[in-house]
This record gives structure tokens, sequence and C-alpha cells, in this order.
């Protein structure tokens, strides 16, 4: 199993977002298609992966969002396409209750949870996170434990107290020398957990 935490310090934290203008939700279109890109493969669908969506905006943050299809042929009954997966998001927000770790249907919940309290747990779980940073060894030179969790942002990253902290938690990797969208990050993972049979 491979996770991918997503993570944005302005994506909106209730449903009240806009699907024809994901722009203007605190750039949940890039979200949206790291999920696409996490997921889907051409004509199938990945059952080896969960997908953790750390949204920081207004006005209720933090929010955390849990997709793990476990095995389905679709996310959430949904096919993929940026605005039913803009609607699953939607219906995950307003369907949160206060307090609690709320189950949407099965293997989709949403919580008020930080990501460093995210990492935190991943690790006693016994997790390796890695976070994605343009400084960090690169990806194709280091070892990859079993299980691993890839942390990236949007496309604002991570700022610079966060991301000391960060380092502190986590393996920074690198997937190069050049700048690319969050989604495409997510792809270039996936290939290189593939090549490995990870």
């Amino acid at each position: 199993m491979r996770e991918f935490i997503y993570f944005s310090n302005r994506a909106r934290t209730t449903g009240n977002f806009p699907t024809e203008n994901l722009m203007d939700a605190g750039r949940m279109d890039i979200a949206i298609h790291s999920v696409i890109h996490a997921f889907f493969i051409s004509h199938n669908m990945r059952d080896d992966v969960k997908v953790h969506l750390l949204f920081n905006g207004p006005p209720d943050p933090p929010k955390h969002i849990l997709l793990d299809p476990k095995g389905q042929k679709t996310i959430g009954k949904i096919q993929i396409s940026k605005k039913d997966i803009a609607n699953l998001i939607k219906k995950m927000l307003y369907k949160y209750k206060s307090g609690k770790n709320t189950i949407v249907e099965p293997g989709f919940e949403v919580e008020k949870k930080s990501l460093f309290k995210l990492i935190e747990e991943m690790q006693k779980d016994g997790k390796e996170v890695y976070v994605l940073d343009d400084k960090g060894e690169d990806i194709r030179k280091i070892k990859i434990a079993d299980n691993p969790v890839f942390l990236l942002g949007d496309n604002d990253g991570f700022n610079k107290k966060e991301l000391k902290k960060l380092k502190s938690m986590a393996t920074p990797v690198s997937v190069g020398n050049k700048t690319y969208f969050a989604s495409q990050v997510v792809t270039i993972v996936n290939n290189e957990l593939d090549r490995r049979g990870i």
C-alpha cells in the first residue's frame, strides 16, 4: 500500500465552494488533479493507494479527508471526472460533524486533524514518510520502505516554518531538477514505485 498526503494552506474547509470555478476554492483544482493521478491509470484504477487531503484554508481549518476506495472500480461510485471528484469532496466537507471522524461512506472519512498530527500517527504505525522537496535526495537513488507515505504541497508549497518541521519528521526527496505540477509529481512517484514493485 502506498499513501499520498496532499497539503494546501488555501483549500476551502467547507463544502460551499463553486465546482464551476475550482481555482477560486483555494486551488481545489490542484487537489482534484492529484487525486485523479493517484488513483487512475489507463482503463483501470489502482487498488493499492490511499489519498489524504489536508486542507488548511478558510473558514474551518484544518480538515483531513481520507480517500480509501479499497479496490473499487470507481471512487465513491464516481468515474474519473474532475466534476464528480469535486462533488465528492464537497459532500464530504458538508457531512463533517464537529469533533468527530465522520464516515461519509466506507473508505471515505473527514475529520478535523492537522498535518503534523497525521504524520505523527503514521509514524507511530511504523510508516516511513517522505516529503517532496526540490533540495531532497533524488528519489531514484534512495531506499524506499514498504508501504511508503509521500507528502506534497499545492502550488504554494509549505512555508519555511512548516518545511523546517517537516524535514525533521520526514525524509526529503526530489523528483528531479525541474518544478512539476503536484499531480505530475504524484504520477512520477507512482511510476517509481511501480518500477520497483513496491
